[in-house]
């Protein structure tokens, strides 16, 4: 069965006591997962070692960076580089989050050379696509999404393919309040999972983990990973509220 991962992204929020006592009480709450369920935790910067920290007694517990560098080291004022992440045992990292698209102008090239040094250095990427409201209203979601990972991952071998985690994001249902349906995040997992197969094979697309990430809530979350293509969620703002989260945990499959 492919791991089934629920996905916290804390972006650009919570000051250090108040990421502590999250995290804490994450570690401390009645949740029991299995070998093929995880807990990732994409949180600051600053806050990595401490939260490695606090849940190194948790099983199936892992901390995730919100970003890295495309370049291993050098005069880059204010990035971080994979390597420096792999020296502080660091499990994942999110690539090509919407926001690091948007915002930052993060290209396909520069994605797909992050995707390459985190695996070198043994991180775990969850790469991020996903298209915006009028990709969708134009019916191109299929084709936009289809680039996205063509040009970003289809450099990879097979071997270092299964060593990634995939994370849809209807860029519409992002912090909207509005959440893709559940028949509409199936079809699209299902597309990129099509997508992969004819690349890669079933036997390899098969095993990629794929996450929902638009406005995942403790209400919808059970259904929404229900469905046979979605493999958990990449959570924001819900991932703030720890009795939120904690419920978004307990509907893996």
């Amino acid at each position: 069965m492919r791991k089934q991962i629920a996905a916290a992204n804390w972006k650009m929020n919570l000051t250090y006591q108040q990421g502590t006592a999250l995290l804490q009480a994450m570690v401390n709450a009645d949740i029991s997962l299995s070998e093929n369920q995880a807990a990732v935790f994409a949180v600051p910067f600053p806050y990595l070692e401490m939260a490695i920290d606090t849940i190194a007694h948790k099983n199936f517990f892992f901390i995730s960076a919100q970003n890295c560098s495309d370049k291993k080291s050098g005069a880059y004022t204010g990035e971080v580089s994979a390597e420096m992440l792999k020296s502080i045992s660091l499990t994942y990292c999110l690539v090509g989050h919407s926001e690091r698209r948007e915002y930052f102008g993060e290209s396909h090239k520069m994605l797909a050379d992050k995707v390459s040094i985190c695996l070198t250095n043994g991180i775990t990427p969850i790469f991020c696509c996903g298209e915006a409201l009028q990709t969708r209203e134009a019916n191109q979601q299929n084709v936009f999404v289809e680039t996205q990972l063509r040009e970003s991952l289809f450099h990879l071998t097979e071997a270092e393919l299964l060593k990634i985690v995939i994370a849809y994001e209807p860029i519409w249902a992002i912090g909207t309040g509005k959440t893709a349906s559940t028949e509409q995040a199936q079809e699209m997992h299902a597309h990129i999972r099509s997508v992969l197969e004819i690349q890669y094979g079933e036997p390899i697309s098969g095993q990629i983990s794929i996450l929902y990430g638009g406005s995942v809530k403790a209400g919808n979350a059970r259904e929404i990973f229900a469905s046979k293509d979605v493999d958990g969620g990449l959570v924001g703002g819900a991932s703030l509220i720890a009795a939120e989260f904690i419920e978004i945990i307990k509907a893996l499959k």
